[in-house]
């Protein structure tokens, strides 16, 4: 049985797909990653987090961005605050790369190829232990993530 997708697309023939599960990054962060590249070119989206890992271009953070300091970058995409969070933009980076392998297969264009769809979920919280004061132990979780990405074809 194949991987599950939370949603097809309309054509599949015309599209490409990729998926990762349990991936142990911050899943605030790559939800903003994830929807700085909604709605580009895979080529695009390519070039954009190459230039997010020079920090020559920021991600804009939109929904988690108590605390998060103000960058003139950011005004690319109407906002103030903006970061460069490295291993979410490699695990997403590869994730495209991925993507683009799939599409090639298929003998799909990278420039052509639209990024209609991509959803983070918060995966299961990884458990560690903290040891403390007076001989107390506390819970030491990070917050894991799912990653799923589709392209298609421009029409």
């Amino acid at each position: 049985m194949g991987k599950q997708y939370a949603r097809e697309p309309a054509v599949a023939k015309n599209s490409a797909k990729a998926k990762a599960s349990d991936l142990r990054t911050h899943f605030k962060n790559t939800y903003e990653v994830a929807r700085a590249i909604k709605g580009q070119t895979l080529a695009q989206a390519l070039k954009y987090m190459q230039d997010v890992l020079q920090h020559k271009r920021c991600v804009p953070f939109t929904r988690f961005n108590g605390g998060v300091g103000r960058t003139g970058q950011a005004k690319e995409f109407g906002r103030s605050q903006g970061r460069w969070p490295e291993k979410s933009v490699r695990i997403v980076l590869s994730l495209l790369q991925n993507l683009a392998a799939n599409a090639q297969v298929k003998n799909l264009s990278n420039e052509k190829l639209i990024i209609n769809h991509v959803q983070v979920n918060r995966a299961q919280k990884g458990r560690r232990r903290t040891y403390r004061a007076h001989g107390r132990i506390n819970p030491f979780l990070s917050s894991n993530a799912h990653i799923e990405i589709w392209a298609a074809q421009k029409r």
